[in-house]
């Protein structure tokens, strides 16, 4: 993982950002936080387990499909399962360690 403090590259609303095996950050502060580090980390390996562009594709799909369930924005992001799993994890430092392959799954509805 590559941390990178670049605040253009990050969306608005947004304080990070992983494209692997990048993670851009808005400020330079969020490098000391631990838990957006950590959220980030899950990312990255949710992207290696993809073998990453399927990761992109699933992600983008998945968006779509919640924007159209959900008609907002913020929700559909929300309830990706990525985003579930990383949200839901990011403030247990032994997650990653513990984590088995393809967890995200248990957060696909």
């Amino acid at each position: 993982m590559i941390l990178i403090v670049f605040k253009y590259l990050t969306p608005k609303g947004f304080r990070g950002l992983t494209f692997y095996p990048f993670v851009f950050l808005k400020d330079k502060d969020d490098r000391l936080n631990l838990v957006l580090i950590n959220h980030e980390k899950i990312h990255i390996r949710q992207q290696i387990e993809l073998l990453i562009l399927p990761f992109y594709i699933w992600y983008l799909t998945e968006y779509l499909i919640r924007l159209i369930q959900y008609k907002d924005r913020k929700k559909a992001y929300f309830n990706i399962s990525f985003e579930k799993e990383a949200y839901a994890n990011e403030k247990d430092f032994d997650y990653l360690r513990e984590r088995k392959f393809w967890s995200f799954f248990n957060y696909f509805e």
